[in-house]
């Protein structure tokens, strides 16, 4: 091999190896991608106080011993849910929670620390409705099922869910060594192994973020007869939620 040839294949691996140290440094900014809360809470915002933080939840309080706890997407602002939520389970109290860097909440958003301010928010909640559902979306549903493993939840409802972030960062990034890099894993098949509750996972018929056959084997990670798939026609990943199916498919378990 020529000292010309070896100079070019050194700087490609140099070139390589600083995108790589890069991506583990900035992953987050590619994982997270904060929003304003636009929507007013109808009665209230909560604010958790963390030790490290504080942070915001928007609520619709109701009486009663049922609520509902959402979690959203990686880009959403979980307030926009709050009338299509309020219409569709006039009865229960709603909570959303913004993540860190989110909606006004302080701090920066990770997987421990969403996690953290999860359970946090279920103590809180429980205290007064111990009927409690828990959905997630996209993103959330990694910490709706790690939520749910934990915690006494009665339903969980999980939309467009994926068996593991790392999973779908290596379709997304095939060329990188994901396995290596990436901190914030969101292991929902493995916290699916423990949950013993009613769960209804939602996937959009033409998902283009999160492919079927992830939905599929985080399903097969549930005990057996506990999860079951329904899939929204003519949705996508972002769409789903504007379909007639969502919210009416949502209230068949949560009304059961």
């Amino acid at each position: 091999m020529s000292r010309r040839l070896m100079s070019l294949v050194a700087l490609i691996v140099a070139l390589y190896l600083a995108l790589c140290a890069a991506l583990f440094v900035f992953q987050r900014s590619l994982i997270y991608f904060p929003r304003p809360a636009a929507v007013e809470a109808a009665d209230a915002r909560l604010k958790l106080s963390m030790p490290d933080a504080d942070v915001w939840v928007t609520t619709r309080a109701r009486a009663g011993p049922r609520a509902v706890i959402y979690f959203g997407g990686n880009a959403e602002d979980v307030s926009r849910n709050l009338p299509g939520f309020a219409e569709a389970f006039p009865d229960d109290a709603l909570y959303f929670l913004h993540y860190r860097g989110f909606g006004g909440s302080g701090g920066s958003p990770s997987e421990e620390a969403i996690a953290k301010d999860a359970l946090a928010l279920f103590d809180q909640v429980y205290a007064s409705h111990p009927q409690i559902a828990v959905v997630g979306r996209s993103l959330g549903s990694g910490v709706a099922v790690r939520l749910a493993s934990q915690r006494p939840v009665q339903q969980l409802i999980l939309v467009t869910p994926y068996n593991s972030l790392e999973e779908i960062a290596e379709q997304h990034y095939p060329w990188l060594p994901v396995k290596w890099l990436l901190r914030d894993r969101f292991e929902s098949g493995r916290y699916a192994a423990h949950i013993r509750v009613p769960t209804l996972l939602l996937a959009a018929s033409d998902d283009e973020v999160i492919a079927r056959a992830s939905t599929e084997r985080l399903l097969d990670s549930f005990p057996k007869g506990v999860a079951v798939l329904k899939v929204v026609p003519d949705s996508g990943h972002n769409s789903i939620s504007e379909r007639r199916e969502y919210l009416q498919w949502m209230g068949d378990v949560l009304n059961r």
